[in-house]
């Protein structure tokens, strides 16, 4: 290594200026030279053509008979009808089938459902054809030296045989870009290896090379390569010699083993390291050998956006190609996003259609949160001179599904529930499918979701003190001039979740004043969050002497993951939660589970099919029975409405 000090990346590049300046490297090392090929035509499916193509003989290159049929000279039928039919004998005419090439003196083609054959030879026509009626003539379809196909065109099924009808057998196409990913990390391990604390599970090239494919190129993984920078100059100095792109995932930032960037500087040239968006800051983006090398943070949400903004319109551009438009939609946004001023950042969201008002809630924003762009449907920027977006704006949003699928969302924000899975998945292999977009921002939240119109449905849970009646007394008080109906979806048991065989004898909430008790709450506004409390003052037990209670979750499957991952000894959640991932419970109580439906959404497809679920199914009662502390009694009853 020529460089031991430790070196600090420039994080203050805009967006915009790292990526013209990468455009301008690649340029000046000539990484858009046409790289071309030639392939067999049976092989150049998908393919991109590098020149246009010519026909090389004519098709039909014969005159062809169309029909089977009777071959003629038009002249011999002129004058036939029924009232007055014409002979012909037998050297007027010739007997083709469909195909069949036309004899040299005959301009025409009788279908054979209009001739009428004599004993002796001759057949009689009761209709004069004109000239070249029934017949596929020389070029009809494809004439020598016509541009079948243009340079730049992605060669489908129907150019193939095009090209082959006209006697093209050999096609010149742009070079597949090839790609390899290289993951780095003495940390990672294969998918089915044996993992301890401190491995990570290796899944980030897979994603990467995926979106390659996708995208066009031929990519490919290597194996992990450890922390040890002699080992990765190596990898990756062999790779460039092998491939037109080199992706290194992981080591891009500035940590004590990120030895990427200067194994690339002593390589090549660093064009770029660190740009000023939120996720994906550390990249670096370099020239070896005239093979562009991109470094890509570890994050996998920071590693997938960072290669949609720099390596796709790359590999779209070696192909000759421009990349596919992005299908875009403007909404209304449900609840305000802070963003910090300078940062150029690239927000996952849900995006429904409520009434007449197409709605955008953010989901985790979290660089390493995997499941934020699987259950994302679009991804909303906020400049680099915003300080965030306010509830109620409108705000355009690069969508990552199909425009009509957003038109059959059921968007529901509120309570969580494990329930909501379930539905999710009914509502998918429903025919048509019927999606579901859930947020998850607690009872409250949902209550207040409704009255701006932002969803379909809200759940909650939310007890009231004073009357002990569930969610009614919430809804008179923050929703009392909004027509709706209160559906019962569940009752459930919540209870603290413990690990397995209760190891601190914890027997209820009195003991979250124990010294020795950790506990995590969920956020405020949330109903779990109300009944805690409620359960402490009962108690006389003041939130200030609860070890943790400060320290929040948004939902019940995040409060087990914290107890049965030992960060805590134990959170409120619902008896599901804990059986899901093998924790014993300690009952608390048995709450409703409510969902609020607004009656002008009522006759929704997006709601009518909810209740259709939860009125009709049989499968999802079956399966939410399974899951354990549910009670489907009350499933569908209306309780309240105004």
């Amino acid at each position: 290594m020529t460089s031991t000090k430790r070196d600090i990346y420039v994080g203050n590049m805009s967006l915009e200026e790292a990526q013209a300046k990468w455009q301008e490297a690649l340029r000046a090392h000539g990484v858009f030279d046409e790289q071309n090929a030639e392939l067999s035509v049976d092989d150049a499916l998908g393919r991109v053509t590098a020149e246009a193509v010519f026909a090389k003989r004519s098709s039909p290159f014969y005159n062809a008979s169309a029909m089977d049929g009777i071959a003629v000279q038009f002249q011999d039928t002129i004058g036939a009808s029924e009232t007055s039919p014409v002979r012909l004998r037998p050297d007027q005419f010739t007997p083709v089938n469909t195909g069949n090439a036309i004899p040299g003196a005959c301009d025409a083609v009788i279908m054979i459902e209009d001739v009428h054959m004599h004993d002796n030879g001759e057949v009689e026509i009761i209709k004069a054809v004109t000239p070249w009626k029934h017949v596929r003539t020389i070029g009809e379809d494809i004439v020598v030296t016509e541009l079948i196909i243009p340079e730049g065109h992605r060669i489908r099924p129907i150019d193939q045989g095009a090209m082959l009808g006209a006697n093209v057998t050999k096609v010149k196409v742009r070079k597949k870009p090839a790609v390899i990913v290289i993951p780095t990390g003495s940390e990672l391990v294969q998918p089915d290896q044996p993992v301890n604390p401190g491995n990570i599970i290796e899944f980030n090239s897979r994603i990467l090379a995926g979106y390659a494919k996708e995208w066009g190129a031929d990519a490919h993984r290597s194996e992990i390569v450890i922390d040890e920078p002699a080992i990765l100059k190596e990898t990756i100095a062999s790779a460039v010699e092998q491939y037109d792109l080199v992706i290194t995932n992981a080591g891009a930032s500035v940590g004590t083993k990120d030895f990427t960037v200067d194994v690339l500087r002593d390589l090549g040239e660093v064009i770029v390291h660190g740009v000023n968006i939120k996720p994906g800051k550390p990249i670096i983006l370099a020239i070896v050998n005239g093979k562009p090398v991109i470094g890509l943070p570890g994050y996998p949400v920071s590693a997938v956006l960072t290669m949609r903004l720099f390596v796709k319109n790359l590999l779209y551009a070696l192909q000759g190609l421009e990349p596919p438009k992005q299908p875009k939609t403007v909404a209304v946004l449900s609840r305000p996003i802070s963003s910090k001023p300078g940062v150029e950042e690239f927000v996952r969201v849900k995006v429904g259609m409520v009434g007449d008002k197409k709605m955008v809630t953010p989901i985790s924003r979290g660089a390493g949160v995997v499941m934020s762009l699987v259950r994302a449907d679009g991804i909303l920027t906020i400049p680099a001179g915003s300080e965030g977006v306010g509830a109620g704006e409108h705000v355009e949003v690069d969508l990552l599904r199909k425009p009509e699928d957003i038109l059959n969302t059921l968007v529901f924000i509120g309570s969580h529930d494990n329930i909501l899975d379930v539905l999710a998945n009914i509502f998918h292999t429903a025919k048509p499918p019927t999606f579901l977009s859930s947020s998850h921002v607690g009872s409250l939240g949902g209550i207040m979701a409704i009255k701006r119109g932002d969803a379909h449905v809200a759940g909650t849970h939310l007890l009231d003190d004073e009357t002990g009646e569930y969610n009614i007394p919430f809804i008179k008080k923050y929703l009392a001039d909004v027509p709706l109906q209160l559906v019962n979806l569940v009752y459930r048991e919540q209870g603290l979740l413990v690990p397995k065989g209760n190891p601190k004898n914890i027997c209820g909430i009195a003991d979250l004043a124990r010294n020795d008790i950790t506990f995590i709450n969920r956020q405020r506004g949330a109903g779990t969050r109300i009944l805690t409390d409620l359960q402490l003052k009962k108690l006389q037990i003041s939130p200030e002497s609860v070890q943790g209670y400060d320290r929040e979750e948004y939902t019940h499957m995040n409060i087990a993951s914290a107890v049965a991952s030992g960060l805590v000894d134990t959170g409120m959640a619902i008896r599901a939660a804990a059986q899901a991932l093998s924790l014993d419970f300690v009952p608390v109580t048995k709450e409703r589970y409510d969902l609020i439906v607004p009656k002008h959404l009522e006759n929704t497809p997006q709601v009518k099919h909810l209740f259709k679920v939860i009125n009709h199914d049989e499968e999802f009662r079956r399966i939410v029975e399974g899951l354990g502390g549910y009670d489907l009694q009350d499933c569908g009853k209306i309780f309240y409405e105004q």
